[in-house]
């Protein structure tokens, strides 16, 4: 069942028949720095399986955010994104409110999620950096279509 906020002017909705698909493509295709070339088909994809916050004003989308989670031990907070000429309102951290208080997003082992520049936003709802990353590992494909600049600057490539 669709949830929703409301503040001022804006809301936020887990109402994916809102989300505008084609501004969340094109914000994560061509402006975002983690998902440079991102196909529509797999931004679509993408959405069907997390669950995902649209940021609104009135009508119109003005940020996005998704979930990847089993609902049961782990989270991962995706593709976040507020529109520029939105930014500097607190939607960003309001959103982080919602999301880390959602009902069905409660008593997870942990949570995690990657970024290059907001390190400050999520460290106010108890983000640290990795505590044992030695036991972290990731396997990129060499294959992907996407190009975030940390891969294009890989040497494991």
């Amino acid at each position: 069942m669709p949830e929703s906020w409301e503040r001022g002017e804006y809301s936020i909705s887990t109402d994916r028949s809102r989300l505008n698909i084609e501004l969340i493509h094109d914000y994560l295709s061509n402006t975002s720095y983690w998902a440079t070339g991102r196909s529509l088909e797999v931004v679509r994809r993408s959405i069907e399986n997390s669950l995902c916050f649209g940021i609104y004003r009135n009508l119109e989308q003005v940020g996005f955010a998704r979930v990847v989670t089993d609902y049961a031990t782990f989270a991962w907070i995706a593709d976040v994104f507020v529109l520029p000429e939105h930014r500097r309102r607190g939607l960003s951290k309001w959103l982080m409110e919602v999301m880390i208080a959602h009902p069905q997003l409660q008593g997870f082992r942990r949570w995690v999620l990657s970024t290059k520049d907001a390190h400050g936003l999520y460290e106010r709802f108890g983000f640290i950096k990795l505590h044992r990353p030695e036991r972290w590992m990731e396997r990129p494909d060499p294959n992907m279509k996407e190009s975030p600049d940390y891969w294009l600057k890989s040497d494991k490539l």
